[in-house]
């Protein structure tokens, strides 16, 4: 699996973010998901290079996560993310920019669309959060009962428990990667922000939930999801890109959660591919 060694840089506008770019050409911005360890580097750091070859790709660290400190949470935590986003635009003198992003990233790049409609060139999301209203899955997904078990009580075994959850195939998950999220995760403080974060989403927001929204948000989106998901289940997907005026839906086979990672070069294709097609 190709990685990219890049030293971090901080942004120091109205949020301070830690983040890490290369290459050139149009601005892609790169949004994690939400879990136990998680960084920018740890769910795109394989992709950094090989979309570095078309694009000025940025991968950042959210607010909360990863390097990037956390903010006193007065509004859910996507509004709080979104404005961080820009505020690295700004920052780096960059008008507009293409967003991906994963799981929780997802949800923060249509609050992004939402509240900043003229920062965000097109959107490609994998498994967003915030815009499925589950009509036939269970309450809780086992992604995410597994994930509260971790945060409940942490250990190695509970982190190869959820990430087990994130992929089709655990077999082509590293002890090299549940050690590095392990020890992130079990980092001073880690838990704590962790859970400062999805309490977050439990303040309404005053715009309302992101699904009753999304016919709003009329950027060029791509949606993906991982046919075998067990964090965000595919049914989501239908509910979710019939409501968005111009999203187009892609499922990928043999995947789940992580489609940067199960589907590495397919994904990365569909990425060049969408965000350079006329």
């Amino acid at each position: 699996m190709t990685t990219v060694e890049i030293a971090p840089k901080v942004s120091r506008g109205a949020y301070e973010l830690t983040y890490r770019e290369a290459g050139a050409g149009p601005v892609v911005v790169m949004l994690h998901g939400s879990g136990p360890g998680v960084s920018g580097m740890s769910n795109f750091a394989a992709n950094l290079a090989p979309l570095a070859e078309t694009f000025r790709t940025i991968v950042i660290d959210m607010p909360g996560f990863g390097d990037s400190p956390e903010v006193p949470y007065t509004r859910p935590y996507p509004e709080h993310a979104a404005d961080a986003v820009v505020s690295l635009l700004d920052d780096l003198g960059i008008a507009r920019a293409h967003l991906v992003g994963n799981s929780m990233g997802g949800f923060v790049a249509l609050e992004t669309a939402f509240a900043y409609p003229d920062r965000v060139d097109r959107m490609l999301m994998m498994g967003p959060g915030g815009i499925a209203a589950e009509i036939f899955a269970p309450p809780m997904s086992e992604g995410a009962r597994r994930l509260f078990d971790f945060v409940a009580s942490p250990s190695p075994a509970a982190m190869r428990a959820w990430v087990d959850t994130m992929v089709s195939d655990p077999a082509g998950v590293s002890d090299e990667l549940i050690r590095e999220r392990t020890d992130r995760a079990l980092a001073p403080g880690a838990i704590d922000r962790m859970r400062n974060i999805f309490g977050s989403l439990t303040i309404p927001s005053v715009h309302g939930p992101m699904w009753t929204r999304t016919g709003q948000i009329h950027h060029r989106t791509l949606v993906t999801w991982g046919r075998d998901d067990r964090m965000l289940p595919l049914e989501g997907a239908f509910f979710a890109t019939r409501r968005m005026p111009n999203a187009d839906l892609h499922i990928f086979s043999n995947c789940g959660h992580w489609a940067q990672v199960e589907r590495k070069a397919a994904f990365e294709a569909l990425v060049r591919d969408f965000f350079t097609a006329a």
